[in-house]
């Protein structure tokens, strides 16, 4: 049964670590669709127009990939999981249906109107259309976290004689506190992705001396997004939702944190390395009462330990979630840097001179992935060993029919044909960038 629960949540991890690369940039990316389109209506410049349609081809190739590699993910429910399922389906069946909606066939349907029916629709209505990308798009992604919050801090719900939950308060799944934190910290760290990705393509054009002026649009986009996203992400959206996990789930910020003694003005830890064995940090660099004074605004405030807590609910492991976490923060810290910078000298006039600052946003782009998958594991990590916190142990959720041979079966296979549409999906994007924006129009000056 260990084997068995081992490869099902290596399953799970894998397939969902590739599906997340997909979500996050088209969420993102949505939102600075419709700015292209907006700014296309208000100022009836051409370039706007097909920047927007040049985005689209890059948010229509990783709206297929979401949905192709999303689709194992919810059959995994019934197979790796059908405990959990069968336990919970009256509740996560909700929201799940409810995102099945708004995913394959609002996006989808107004997708294909924007790819498709510009000349049809007319400049307002293909606003519209894209506008409805946008929102289809976020709320896909409301309903996802909305599941997530509930697996978090269950509420509205009862447990009936058999161990079944029923939900009794429809609208407390969407009055969760932990949902509105978790969805804006997700969606601005989305933005973070799509901004980077953005403001690296357009650094790549001027390094290679191609699509110049799209180039030069590109990045300051991406900079003038990315700079908001990279900050709102950290405060007040990161910082609340990390309000919530101190409020809440209290043993798991004492192991984001590494702290094993319940502390009066408890110090945040920059490097370190966790000693669960000795129960100590190592080689730590503290800012001194810096924790407390973040999680609770005051300056001696006491902050819990994971001593506090009885061992069997501490989470199942400690230095993923230790170094998840940190890796989030770190790189966010970074993104909040490089972007004031690029702010910095774009307004002195002189961003595009700076060749580094090119060559550092156009390399930078894969660590935005990195940080926003590092943080769905920390809050995954964060959890376990539960499924349901408090209510229902991972080992309790596990299908007892589906034998540990052939989920490492399934998995190996999922590694390899998700090896090839990964191979396929950079060919796609590559050519697609490749190609570039539409240039042979009249480009006003600028």
């Amino acid at each position: 049964m260990e084997d068995a629960l081992l490869y099902d949540r290596l399953q799970f991890a894998f397939t969902i670590t590739f599906h997340y690369l997909f979500p996050q940039l088209t969420m993102g990316l949505a939102l600075i669709i419709v700015w292209f389109k907006w700014k296309f209506i208000r100022t009836d410049d051409e370039q706007y127009n097909h920047a927007a349609k040049f985005w689209a081809k890059i948010f229509a190739v990783n709206f297929v990939m979401g949905v192709v590699t999303g689709i194992p993910m919810e059959f995994q429910f019934g197979t790796n999981w059908g405990r959990f399922s069968e336990l919970t389906g009256n509740i996560i069946g909700q929201t799940l249906a409810m995102e099945g909606m708004f995913s394959f066939f609002m996006e989808s349907t107004f997708l294909g109107l924007f790819l498709f029916g510009e000349k049809l629709l007319g400049r307002k209505l293909h606003f519209l259309s894209a506008f409805m990308i946008f929102l289809g798009s976020w709320l896909s992604g409301y309903l996802i976290i909305a599941t997530h919050s509930w697996m978090q801090h269950p509420v509205g719900h009862e447990i009936m004689a058999n161990g079944e939950f029923v939900l009794k308060n429809f609208s407390a799944l969407f009055s969760n506190p932990w949902l509105m934190p978790s969805f804006l910290h997700n969606q601005a760290a989305s933005l973070v992705t799509s901004s980077f990705v953005v403001a690296g393509i357009g650094a790549f054009y001027l390094l290679a001396n191609r699509h110049e002026t799209y180039g030069k649009l590109f990045v300051k986009t991406g900079v003038a997004f990315g700079l908001a996203a990279s900050v709102l992400v950290a405060f007040p959206f990161g910082d609340w939702a990390a309000k919530n996990v101190a409020k809440y789930q209290p043993i798991t910020l004492a192991a984001m944190e590494g702290l094993f003694d319940t502390e009066e003005g408890a110090p945040m830890v920059l490097i370190g390395q966790p000693n669960i064995k000795e129960q100590k940090m190592d080689n730590g660099i503290l800012v001194p009462h810096a924790l407390s004074l973040l999680t609770y605004e005051r300056w001696n405030a006491e902050v819990k330990g994971l001593n506090e807590f009885p061992q069997e609910e501490w989470p199942t492991n400690i230095p993923g979630l230790y170094y998840s976490y940190h890796i989030m923060v770190g790189l966010g810290t970074i993104f909040i840097g490089l972007m004031f910078l690029a702010a910095f000298f774009w307004w002195r006039k002189s961003l595009f001179q700076k060749r580094w600052l090119m060559w550092s946003l156009m390399l930078i782009i894969p660590f935005p992935y990195i940080a926003n998958i590092a943080g769905w594991y920390t809050a995954e990590l964060g959890r376990q060993p539960w499924l349901v916190y408090g209510l229902m142990k991972m080992v309790d959720g596990a299908s007892e029919t589906v034998s540990a041979g052939n989920t490492l079966f399934t998995f190996l296979g999922f590694i390899a044909i998700y090896f090839l549409l990964g191979i396929l999906f950079l060919v796609l994007v590559g050519k697609a960038v490749n190609q570039g924006p539409e240039s042979k129009i009249t480009l006003k000056a600028h």
